[in-house]
């Protein structure tokens, strides 16, 4: 018998019941959905994250100290007395705190952050309009601040920040630059939504006096490894121990990052997987029963000549059409829902696989042949006398 005969007649088995078939399919359609989604989910998330660390490059380190107390402060002229050295390109000690701005009418609280000109070269943001901090303003305290583009817009709108004033911790403060608009880092804060001054002004105005972060940017990727070191040696050598401060190598930290989104992906792909293998079960019961009420039909086959492979490709193909059918109609929900996702969420992206809902249509198509493979060797090696005898 050919193939196609054999699919003909799946065919209409699966047409004379089709409630039967759907649910019977179901397992399937929710595995296969499921692992394509989760795939497109977790593959979004890593892009996202390259994204992120795209805007600060893989030759930056960030310095952290940890413990408390003098012993563990940074010092400014210490600190940059390693910048042009051992690869290190620039450096950007930061001090930041979380403080309300006034402006006329209007208070906020945004991130302040002290720092030096390097900064914003490091942290691959733009000038907008205006000018960013100047060594100058660092070396006079001048009162100047460089806003984000947030927060330019809650306290001036459509208006031009350039010149005016705003009231930080009390001080006053002028604004010489506003920046474009970046979105968040990798850390997490926005320069967005964050007010620049110079270090020393903020150290005396917020009575801080205190460096506890620094950007770190080594000349190119391939002397990132010489430039840790050297931050290694010398912090080992200002606190005598490693306990107290971390450095993130933004190389490893986004391939940290993405191994363990890969990881948690697999992990979810692995419970979607499940589903199949139920919707294998349910293949294979619904095939039992089909065989026990198609007992009189076999026996007639077999009685006019019907060879036992015939009736196993019977069943066998009857299994694969049901779980073939309901892995594409799981793949095109699948791909439905991962492109409706982003509007569902929309902080959270996803980006499709081919290659993914073609092995999960496989793996279903997969599914159908085993577990209907058993019940088909049932129906071939039923004897026609006995078949034509059943009721």
């Amino acid at each position: 018998m050919r193939i196609w005969e054999l699919f003909q007649m799946a065919i209409s088995t699966v047409r004379a019941n089709p409630m039967r078939t759907i649910l019977t399919m179901l397992g399937v359609i929710i595995g296969v959905a499921s692992v394509i989604t989760l795939v497109s989910i977790g593959q979004g998330t890593s892009k996202a994250i390259e994204k992120q660390y795209e805007g600060l490059g893989t030759n930056l380190l960030t310095v952290s100290l940890r413990g408390v107390g003098r012993a563990t402060q940074l010092n400014y002229d210490d600190l940059m007395s390693l910048e042009g050295t051992a690869g290190i390109s620039s450096i950007a000690p930061t001090m930041t705190s979380n403080t309300s701005i006034k402006y006329d009418r209007t208070t906020e609280s945004y991130n302040v952050i002290g720092t030096n000109d390097r900064y914003l070269e490091l942290q691959k943001g733009s000038i907008g309009s205006g000018r960013f901090l100047a060594e100058a303003d660092l070396d006079f305290r001048n009162h100047v601040a460089v806003i984000g583009s947030e927060v330019a817009t809650t306290f001036f709108g459509k208006n031009d920040p350039l010149d005016e004033e705003i009231n930080i911790n009390g001080y006053i403060y002028t604004i010489i630059g506003v920046l474009n608009s970046k979105g968040s880092n990798t850390s997490g804060t926005s320069l967005d939504g964050s007010v620049l001054v110079p270090l020393p002004t903020m150290s005396r105005d917020f009575k801080l006096g205190t460096i506890r972060n620094a950007y770190v940017e080594a000349g190119s990727a391939d002397q990132i490894s010489r430039a840790q070191t050297v931050l290694e040696a010398y912090l080992y050598n200002k606190f005598k121990s490693t306990s107290g401060y971390t450095i993130l190598n933004s190389a490893e930290l986004i391939s940290a990052r993405q191994t363990a989104s890969s990881t948690l992906t697999n992990q979810l792909v692995a419970v979607a997987a499940i589903s199949l293998l139920v919707g294998g079960i349910g293949i294979m019961n619904i095939m039992l029963v089909t065989v026990s009420e198609r007992t009189r039909e076999i026996g007639i086959r077999k009685s006019i000549g019907a060879k036992r492979r015939n009736i196993l490709l019977q069943f066998l193909v009857e299994a694969t059409l049901i779980s073939g059918m309901g892995g594409l109609i799981g793949l095109l929900a699948g791909v439905g829902l991962s492109l409706a996702w982003p509007y569902i969420n929309p902080s959270q992206e996803t980006s499709l696989s081919l290659n993914v809902g073609l092995y999960a249509f496989l793996f279903s198509a997969l599914v159908g042949v085993i577990f209907g493979l058993y019940p088909a060797n049932k129906a071939s090696k039923l004897k026609p006398i006995d078949a034509l005898r059943f009721d």
